[in-house]
């Protein structure tokens, strides 16, 4: 590998990365002291097979410190083969909650997590959207928080932060530390307005604006993406109009990946959305990353081969980590885990290797997600 090329690339991720610290430190932080006259929220959950999870979710909403009669929630159930159409159906009989329950097995030819929010949209009753998953949890003050955002920011679409928690393992830290640079990276690109990623975990939007953009519409054959693609949608339909919800009280929790297997299958599915990207500066974002941890690889490897002075592969190294560390900082100190940047140097280590793998099969796009095996064409 080139000297110089090597350079060129890290130096131009650490450029952009550094380019993302000072678009966090910008973003607005949202204060709930002065509560906004509420939206009236239509809190969709599509699910297959949270049996386990559920019922935790559905009572955070219930704990809501938001006026019951401004939400709703909408739990739209994916061919789940286990309990958890019981299980919601038992705690919307005694749920103090405006929740209502569908199937897609009612709905002939629906099937997967795009059909399921839009079943969720069709039957919604109220203005604004907010998605999350079966495996979640959402703090008391999750919708007060959201619609702060909107009273003050006039968005179309809200990103919402999503963190991985437990993260009491090794394994649980590694995943966690990078989770939280994609929420830091795809937050700072909404700063800039050049919007790339975002999470449905923690998503709200329009119900005007997801009709406005026809919705799911050129990507509806695609199983995965139904967060980024309706970012993109929406942001080149109304510019200007994307917002970062950066407040602790918007976080939603997830739990990481139980096993490398799930992992990986998880991170391919991601990874095939890719291709799929029209805009820009997305697509520039996922290769320069790519590039850059392909770079730090090949500068290790060629110093241990004997091909490159050891100073060299330093610092290139120490201007990838210095670049990371610079944003992770803030990023971790607003999730309150600055602990896990010490083990910033274990994740580039094996990251270059990941990356890899993940892109090439990314590219084939053959996965297995909630029980089934997808295939994104």
């Amino acid at each position: 590998m080139s000297v110089l090329l090597a350079f060129l690339v890290i130096g131009l991720y650490a450029a952009v990365v550094l380019r993302c610290w000072w678009a966090w430190t910008q973003l607005p932080t949202v204060s709930i002291e002065e509560a906004a006259t509420p939206a009236f929220f239509s809190v969709i959950i599509p699910v297959r097979n949270e049996a386990q999870n559920i019922l935790i979710l559905l009572q955070d909403l219930e704990n809501q410190q938001y006026p019951a009669h401004s939400f709703e929630v909408l739990v739209v159930d994916d061919h789940s083969e286990d309990q958890t159409a019981y299980l919601v159906q038992q705690f919307q009989a005694h749920s103090s909650l405006s929740i209502t329950f569908l199937s897609l097995a009612t709905f002939p030819g629906k099937r997967q997590k795009k059909a399921a929010v839009e079943v969720g949209i069709q039957a919604a009753q109220g203005e604004w959207i907010v998605c999350t998953d079966g495996d979640c949890r959402v703090s008391q003050h999750w919708l007060s928080a959201l619609n702060q955002v909107r009273h003050t920011q006039s968005p179309k679409i809200i990103s919402g932060p999503v963190q991985y928690a437990p993260t009491h393992s090794l394994w649980q830290k590694v995943q966690a530390l990078e989770f939280s640079a994609l929420i830091g990276v795809g937050a700072a690109s909404i700063g800039l307005q050049k919007p790339t990623m975002c999470n449905g975990a923690n998503l709200a939007y329009e119900k005007e604006a997801f009709y406005a953009v026809n919705g799911f519409e050129g990507n509806a054959q695609i199983p995965s993406g139904d967060d980024e693609f309706l970012l993109h949608k929406i942001h080149q339909r109304f510019p200007g109009r994307v917002a970062f919800a950066k407040a602790k009280e918007a976080i939603v929790r997830t739990p990481p990946a139980a096993t490398v297997m799930q992992f990986l299958q998880q991170r391919i599915r991601w990874a095939s959305k890719w291709k799929h990207y029209e805009t820009f500066s997305s697509r520039l974002l996922a290769l320069l990353v790519l590039g850059a941890n392909l770079a730090v690889l090949g500068v290790g490897m060629t110093a241990f081969a004997g091909l490159w002075p050891w100073w060299a592969a330093a610092s290139a190294i120490v201007l990838k980590l210095g670049a990371d560390t610079v944003l992770l900082y803030p990023v971790l100190g607003f999730f309150g885990k600055k602990t896990l940047l010490w083990h910033l140097v274990l994740l580039q280590i094996v990251y270059g290797p990941y990356i890899l793998l993940t892109a090439l099969l990314g590219l084939k796009g053959s996965y297995a997600w909630k029980g089934r095996q997808l295939k994104t064409a």
